[in-house]
């Protein structure tokens, strides 16, 4: 470093301390990078590698981005996952000696971001970090841009750690610097995000309030590791955070990732895009806040009935009056995203045209109250009275701010006339100062009648006076002294006119200072008001969300649905909510879900197409639209409260973890088997197709007597082994239904019914035709499924003619296989008799399958 310049010398040092950022080094108007950080930062943002000298023998990479242009190369490093870290000069480089004084004063990363443009508006942003005692999990989950903490205690293991992680749109985590090396590379393997460390866990005295909540020591240093990091990145107030809250899972249905994933309730499986997914569906919010609650909440469906009820009520009191719901949701489209401009008023960052959008908002409180207040139902006008329309704020507001404010706070034309008298008085004299010159200008033409004659400014040279040299003859000798010489004019200033100058610039100079000091103390009288504007924009979320249940239920013919205790399942004509949206003009066939109390599990048989899949999902979908408090889609729906969905639906890989779509499936199945009660909800499609056909029924049959004998949740179980449908006869409270689907004219007709009973066929083959696979290869494969159910063995075609003495010494041979292995497949058939699968569980059922696979495989059946 010695060799190195003073300028790059402190670069260094301060780089040291942000290895894992790139460091912006402000250089004038440019953010430079050097080093490792230029060659990084122009490949990741497109932008031209330079050099520079810095005091050694060889030439230091440099690239660089305009000041004013730097939050969009900020945006485009930190949604690509990185960290950057904002140096700035903190001392002024005319009283500086030497290398002016630089720091970083903000750290940037991916879970920090507080800027508008750099955030999704109708999306959270979250922060989460991760601490673990001797037998529990702890996740804090922090959202810097409102100020939001939660906590919630995982005490499953480290795999419902990353099922609960998966629940919300993670940007990045804090960990420990001594967390294991395996949990880390999971978590940026499995959930994308970005890293950082903080082993600091004690509370500093100012933010021991925002702990209040939590009971136990081990909470309040989880919480510490995330206060801690925040302190240490953004440097500056952060009196907008809320105290932590503890997230009481037992109150909300567990949705884990796979059920999350597989019912797209936030995101389709295929584009990980909105289109297409529930929340899709469901978002009839107008404000921003409303439409982050509104996934919040989709996230987290209710398990207590009281609350359910609640929402309920509100939905329908506003699908009653349909006039003054419109009324609601145009006052709405005025209310701008109180719960961030909360944010950035504690962070300091808040301009004059976001406190203009705070005073437009609150402008249209008072008719929101009206509006609800207008409405017939108590526990909609009881919304009205818990609104605090912060009436002082606003006045303050409307008396201080003009209502056109320009973009930035320094340069004045902020404050309105008469809120402040020192201000008024800079402002007259400054006018009144430009009115004189204007009326100088006037006289001078007059007594020097020099007509072209006029006064101007520039920030160099003040205020003069031009005169074109053809007229220079005419000005007396006395009065006009030369400022300035152009190739045509010249420019002139008199005592008089140098006084006002003084006088005009002094004013507005302390006109434009002033105001920004009244700004500053505006923004602090603000911020006295963010726990009542952070209750304001919960309220006004929750009345936005609501409303846009009661829209969709409208527009979509969403009744509202029924609970009861006995575990019975009554849905008439249930529909997909996403797939009839999507199929827009074309009808969707509605079914019948029918579970009473002596129904625990329907086994679903019917071609592939049919909708078997569609209709388990929209089971599932119906219950979670049920508890978040919105209407479903039926004629009639009356259902149990579930503590718990999970699903088996879809075939992938897991490429990630190494995993092969079996291994999925079982690792699926294994989630569901283990943690499901009677009061959950299970869907598993087609399960034991990734393998062979006899392990997978044997799987299939095995899992289904488990469920029905041992977990006694409502089941949906859909296969294509209609083998499994005897098990109607042996197993209580199962019953056969199955998608009707008819052949005509040699093709198959689905018609989407769901009928009591078992599919007579798979239709599987006719499936294949409307994929329009080859004529040759469909009509072979016809032929070979009629030896099949005529128990014979598949006729071998082969294009190439042999010779017949070869033809008989092969078949010989295949003779005299065929009977040995024959003989080794009835022992292995007898010890397969011999195992009583009802008391097997499902690993145990597994490991017996292996070994039998093993032995077959040793011994030459599996080649057989």
């Amino acid at each position: 470093m010695a060799n190195h310049t003073p300028m790059m010398q402190q670069y260094l040092k301060i780089k040291a301390q942000y290895k894992d950022c790139f460091l912006f080094f402000r250089l004038g108007d440019f953010y430079e990078m050097f080093f490792d950080d230029a060659l990084s930062a122009s490949r990741e943002l497109e932008i031209t590698l330079t050099s520079r000298e810095g005091g050694g023998s060889e030439r230091i990479p440099m690239c660089g981005v305009p000041y004013h242009s730097a939050p969009n190369y900020i945006k485009t490093l930190v949604e690509k996952g990185f960290k950057v870290a904002i140096c700035e000069q903190v001392e002024d480089p005319k009283v500086a000696k030497g290398v002016v004084k630089r720091e970083v004063v903000q750290l940037i990363t991916p879970g920090t971001i507080m800027e508008g443009e750099m955030l999704q508006e109708r999306e959270n942003n979250y922060l989460a970090s991760i601490s673990n005692d001797s037998d529990s999990f702890i996740i804090t989950y922090t959202d810097l841009s409102v100020g939001e903490n939660s906590i919630a205690i995982i005490k499953n293991g480290w795999n419902a750690v990353i099922s609960e992680l998966f629940q919300r749109p993670v940007k990045e985590i804090v960990i420990s610097s001594n967390l294991s090396e395996n949990y880390q590379t999971e978590l940026q393997a499995r959930l994308q995000v970005t890293l950082s460390y903080q082993d600091e866990t004690i509370i500093e005295n100012a933010y021991v309030k925002l702990a209040d909540n939590l009971e136990t020591p081990e909470l309040k240093q989880a919480f510490g590791r995330m206060l801690n990091y925040i302190q240490r990145t953004q440097k500056r107030s952060l009196d907008h955070l809320k105290p932590a809250q503890i997230i009481a899972l037992n109150q909300f249905m567990n949705l884990d990732m796979y059920s999350k994933r597989n019912l797209e309730l936030t995101e389709t499986i295929l584009r990980k895009g909105k289109h297409g997914s529930l929340l899709w569906v469901l978002d009839h919010t107008i404000t921003a806040m409303g439409a982050r609650m509104l996934k919040k909440w989709l996230e987290r469906p209710l398990l207590n009935q009281s609350l359910i009820d609640d929402r309920f009520d509100i939905v329908e009191g506003f699908l009653e009056q349909f006039f003054e719901r419109e009324k609601l949701r145009e006052a709405l489209k005025s209310i701008y995203d109180l719960e961030r401009l909360a944010g950035r008023v504690a962070f300091g960052n808040v301009h004059a045209r976001d406190l203009h959008q705070l005073k437009q908002s609150l402008n249209r409180v008072p008719e929101i109250k009206n509006v609800l207040s207008s409405f017939s139902h108590q526990k909609i006008t009881s919304l009205s009275d818990a609104i605090d329309g912060l009436d002082d704020l606003h006045q303050m507001l409307q008396d201080s701010l003009i209502e056109d404010p320009p973009p930035t706070i320094k340069e004045g034309g902020i404050i309105k006339d008469g809120y402040h008298a020192q201000l008024d008085d800079y402002r007259y004299a400054s006018k009144n100062g430009k009115q004189w010159i204007a009326e100088l200008e006037k006289q001078e033409k007059i007594n020097t009648n020099i007509k072209s004659l006029k006064i101007g400014y520039n920030r160099v040279f003040g205020y003069y006076i031009e005169v074109t040299k053809a007229n220079l003859h005419l000005l007396p000798d006395n009065r006009y002294e030369r400022k300035q010489t152009l190739s045509n004019a010249e420019r002139f200033i008199t005592p008089e006119l140098k006084e006002k100058e003084s006088l005009i610039l002094e004013a507005e100079e302390k006109s434009v200072d002033l105001e920004y000091q009244l700004f500053i103390e505006i923004r602090e009288q603000v911020k006295a008001y963010i726990p009542a504007l952070q209750k304001l924009a919960e309220t006004i979320s929750k009345i936005d969300v609501l409303q846009g249940f009661a829209t969709a239920s409208e527009i979509n013919r969403y009744v509202r649905p029924r609970f009861n205790i006995n575990r019975d399942i009554n849905i008439k004509q249930g529909r997909h909510p996403v797939i009839e949206k999507v199929m827009k003009n074309e009808s969707f066939v509605p079914n019948n879900v029918s579970m009473q109390s002596n129904t625990d599990m329907l086994l679903i048989t019917g071609p592939n197409m049919s909708g078997k899949s569609t209709y388990m999902r929209q089971l599932a979908l119906t219950a979670i639209m049920a508890q978040i408090g919105c209407f479903v889609p039926s004629e009639a729906a009356d259902i149990p409260i579930f503590d718990q969905i999970f699903t088996r639906i879809g075939a992938a890989d897991d490429l990630v973890s190494g995993q092969s779509t079996f291994m999925v499936e079982m690792l699926e199945a294994q989630h569901a088997l283990t943690n499901a009660t009677e009061n959950s909800l299970i869907l598993l499609d087609e399960i034991g197709r990734g393998t062979s056909t006899y392990d997978g029924m044997a799987l299939a049959q095995a899992i289904i007597e488990y469920v029905h004998d041992h977990i006694h949740a409502k089941t949906l179980f859909s296969t294509h082994y209609h083998e499994l449908t005897s098990l109607e006869e042996a197993l209580q409270k199962l019953k056969n239904i199955h998608v009707r689907a008819e052949e005509y004219e040699g093709n198959v007709v689905f018609l989407h019914q769901i009928q009591d009973g078992a599919a007579d066929e798979s239709y599987g083959i006719h499936v294949a035709k409307l994929a329009q696979l080859p004529d040759k290869l469909i009509d072979r494969a016809s032929e070979i499924l009629k030896q099949f159910e005529n128990n014979e063995q598949p006729k071998q075609v082969s294009s190439v003619k042999k010779d017949e003495d070869a033809q008989l010494t092969l078949f010989a041979e295949e003779s005299v296989r065929y009977e040995k292995n024959n003989n080794k497949q009835n022992k292995l058939l007898k010890e397969l008799q011999n195992i009583n699968v009802l008391e097997m569980t499902p690993l145990d059922a597994l490991n017996e399958l292996y070994r039998l696979h093993k032995k077959a495989t040793d011994s030459g059946g599996g080649k057989s």
